[in-house]
């Protein structure tokens, strides 16, 4: 136990003042924690102070439309998670009257909620002894305990899951009677030791509370741990966005209907290729295949060289393509109309700047 009562006295101490950990309500802690899978704290923020302001309850959330809850989450990426959040909303005021799960094994029934999220849930808002295990943990528990576990392995996160569940406190009173030393607090301390102190490069280790009983540090590991094995290969995609005008300014977008990357998500018409194109490629591919209603008058690059926009297991490589045509776009939308759509963040920043 003297790790654990360590590490919480730490917390205690340095913990930041997060709006999420000042409650014990299922709502914002379920939003705070889907929102900072593969997010930052810094990042997400602003994300769930935009959210708890337009969506102040679940019911809020599963009242507003699809296209609403993925513009604002425009920016945060893996749009799966939004449309996820959307529909487990829907589900929970309607069905359950809007009352979360009491407990870790019916949470885990939610959609969008795994064994992080929904150990999160029943340890932050319901106190219950169920360990939480993310990077942070991983790499917390394999410095101090030197443990060479691959954590890319599936059977990774039993055994760190099993190893937290023996240190954590088991006071699992609720309310006024809860302790410092319980198992909501011990989830607390152990990720926010991972994210401001054992962090991942070059951590303060002289400064560490452990730094006369981690076994990384004793045996000069810490650079080491935890061992994970490489990624999966990146794939690069090449896009070209054709920005049509016509006449009157209007331009016109499509919907990602396709199951992958930007699902729901609003773009410009999309050529894609096997490679970097030229202007001679894509002009011809606009005149054969593209806007047969309208004739092409120009067309021109708006970036001469790619953006290159990285996601987890893909580079896409961009092009944005101005084409002016003769006439009017049918169902053309002008560009006030087009900035309230749900875009990928790099389309936004795009229609930002110059349009």
């Amino acid at each position: 136990m003297i790790f654990s009562n360590v590490l919480i006295q730490w917390y205690l101490q340095n913990k930041r003042d997060l709006p999420w950990r000042n409650t014990t309500d299922p709502y914002p802690i379920w939003l705070s924690e889907i929102m900072l899978q593969q997010t930052r704290v810094a990042q997400g923020m602003p994300y769930f102070l935009s959210f708890t302001t337009a969506f102040p309850t679940v019911f809020d959330l599963a009242k507003a439309n699809e296209e609403q809850v993925l513009k604002l989450w425009q920016g945060l990426g893996y749009y799966s998670r939004a449309r996820n959040l959307h529909k487990t909303a829907q589900y929970i005021a309607q069905e359950l009257s809007g009352v979360f799960p009491g407990n870790y094994n019916d949470l885990l029934k939610l959609k969008g909620v795994g064994e992080y999220t929904a150990a999160a849930i029943a340890s932050f808002s319901y106190n219950e002894a169920v360990p939480v295990v993310d990077g942070n943990v991983f790499r917390v528990l394999s410095r101090y305990f030197d443990l060479d576990t691959d954590i890319a392995q599936a059977s990774a996160k039993k055994e760190f899951a099993a190893l937290a569940l023996e240190l954590m406190p088991k006071d699992t009173r609720g309310g006024a009677e809860r302790s410092e030393a319980n198992p909501a607090t011990f989830n607390q301390a152990i990720m926010e030791f991972g994210a401001l102190q054992c962090v991942p490069k070059s951590p303060n280790c002289g400064s560490c509370v452990f730094n006369e009983s981690c076994a990384a540090l004793q045996k000069n590991k810490v650079n080491q741990l935890p061992v994970k094995s490489k990624k999966l290969k990146v794939r690069n995609r090449y896009f070209n966005y054709l920005v049509v005008t016509d006449e009157m300014e209007n331009t016109t977008i499509q919907k990602r209907t396709n199951k992958g990357i930007w699902h729901n998500l609003y773009e410009f018409p999309l050529i894609e290729t096997e490679k970097e194109e030229d202007f001679h490629y894509v002009s011809e591919t606009v005149q054969g295949d593209y806007f047969k209603d309208n004739t092409v008058i120009s067309m021109l690059e708006y970036n001469e060289k790619s953006i290159i926009h990285k996601l987890s297991h893909q580079h896409l490589h961009i092009k944005f393509w101005k084409v002016k045509v003769k006439g009017m776009i049918e169902n053309g939308i002008d560009v006030k109309t087009l900035r309230t759509f749900p875009f990928p963040i790099v389309l936004h920043n795009f229609i930002e700047k110059e349009l």
